[in-house]
């Protein structure tokens, strides 16, 4: 109704800009500016009729030949026939979508525009002129000037590949369809079923591989997160001699590239390191640990070693938060007769939470995608042979990458991509919207 009554108040100028981008700011006197929405509307259509409407099949089709030999009649032998590439041909129509939906704000802009000049021209106000407009874009809207071309990148680098990553997951795109030779095609919902519904291979993996997944962000985001506090409590109490030392000591671990230092654990707890020949020369052991081979060891392995380059990090933050609550809260709790641990739990603690909140939620998020820890300890091992391409320790995001890098299986990874970011999306929503440090955001002192 709303859209209805402007129609009816729009004069014919401005009715015209419905089929002709620009008419009415060029029937205004703004002519430059209306020059360039018909030209942007010119240049969609030819894109359209050139080469969208074909992107657009092509996205419907995926392609319909696909490459090989095919027998020739007139020349009387096979030749190879040149085919479509299901992958360019999805791109193309994603281009084409983003191309068109572009042009749509660029439609409604110039109707805006069109009915700015109407109103101003009926106020007896004098529209500004082009180059008016252009020094207003380095003046009053230099905000818009400079998002330009972060915007640009972004929808380029970000939003283009995301909506592709996205759309795999309703195709059929893996090792046994490969384009050209093997078009894929879409297949709906089919790998979500195949993956959440149907008793497969595939749910007898993933759920197990998220129940993992989950049980590991919870141990090593609160084993980093409470060994940590403890460690800054305990250094940064009166009375405890060489503190800049102890906090050195325990900082080392950043300062070495974590890689490295996986790598080297790695080589430590193998069946035949470091660890195994020494406890096997003092007698403790009589046969070899295995801490990377056996699925139990393995994950607790990968626990203790996540805390031990964890745990630096939480007491770094954690001190930074002591040094800054003011003496004279402790001595009026001490006044009062509250003891030590009371103190911690009614004074230190409790703003320990506020400012670290969202900090404990990046870490949860990032141990949900902890690839590094996984891959470089332990490559996702001990092999299962139950789990579909997959090891006992291996997270949803080294599943993933499993599946993409070593099997080309990449719609089944894109599906566990999309799953993976909806757990992430929810959990960080609702665990931070429902914080005090976010319901009481101005209630830090």
């Amino acid at each position: 109704m709303k859209a209805e009554t402007t129609y009816i108040k729009d004069d014919r100028a401005v009715k015209l800009t419905y089929l002709i981008m620009g008419w009415g700011s060029f029937a205004y006197g703004q002519r430059a500016k209306g020059v360039l929405f018909f030209a942007a509307e010119a240049a969609y259509i030819i894109y359209m009729l050139t080469a969208g409407i074909p992107a657009l099949k092509g996205f419907i089709t995926l392609g319909t030949r696909e490459q090989g030999w095919v027998y020739d009649p007139q020349l009387g032998i096979n030749v190879q026939q040149s085919g479509d590439n299901s992958m360019l041909l999805l791109l193309y129509g994603v281009v084409a979508i983003i191309i068109t939906v572009l042009t749509v704000l660029l439609y409604l802009s110039s109707l805006r525009s069109a009915r700015e000049a109407q109103r101003m021209t009926a106020e007896g106000r004098r529209l500004p002129s082009f180059a008016e407009e252009l020094r207003s874009m380095l003046d009053s809207r230099l905000h818009i000037t400079l998002l330009i071309l972060p915007v640009a990148g972004v929808l380029i680098f970000t939003v283009l590949p995301l909506i592709y990553m996205i759309l795999i997951a309703f195709t059929n795109y893996d090792s046994n369809h490969q384009p050209p030779g093997k078009l894929f095609d879409w297949v709906g919902f089919q790998n979500f079923s195949a993956m959440l519904l149907q008793r497969s291979t595939l749910s007898r993996s993933f759920f197990p591989i998220l129940l993992w997944t989950m049980i590991w962000a919870v141990l090593a985001t609160a084993s980093n997160y409470i060994v940590g506090i403890a460690l800054a409590v305990l250094i940064n109490r009166k009375g405890i001699r060489f503190k800049a030392f102890w906090r050195t000591i325990l900082i080392l671990t950043i300062a070495v590239p974590q890689f490295i230092s996986l790598l080297i654990m790695r080589n430590m707890l193998s069946n035949y390191g470091a660890i195994n020949e020494l406890l096997l020369s003092l007698g403790w052991i009589s046969k070899r640990i295995e801490f990377l081979s056996n699925p139990l060891l393995a994950k607790v392995s990968v626990l203790l070693v996540n805390m031990w380059i964890g745990i630096p990090y939480t007491m770094l933050i954690s001190t930074g938060i002591l040094m800054n609550i003011p003496e004279e809260q402790y001595e009026a709790a001490r006044v009062d007769g509250a003891s030590p641990l009371m103190i911690f739990r009614k004074i230190t603690m409790p703003q320990i939470l506020f400012v670290t909140t969202p900090y404990l939620i990046t870490q949860f998020i990032g141990n949900i995608n902890n690839f590094n820890v996984i891959y470089l300890l332990t490559d996702g091992g001990p092999q299962n042979s139950s789990y579909y391409f997959a090891g006992s320790t291996d997270l949803l995001v080294t599943w993933l990458y499993k599946l993409t890098a070593n099997h080309r299986d990449y719609s089944i990874a894109s599906t566990i991509g999309i799953l993976v970011f909806l757990l992430s999306a929810v959990f960080s929503l609702l665990s931070y919207s429902r914080s005090k440090a976010f319901r009481e955001e101005e209630g830090y002192q």
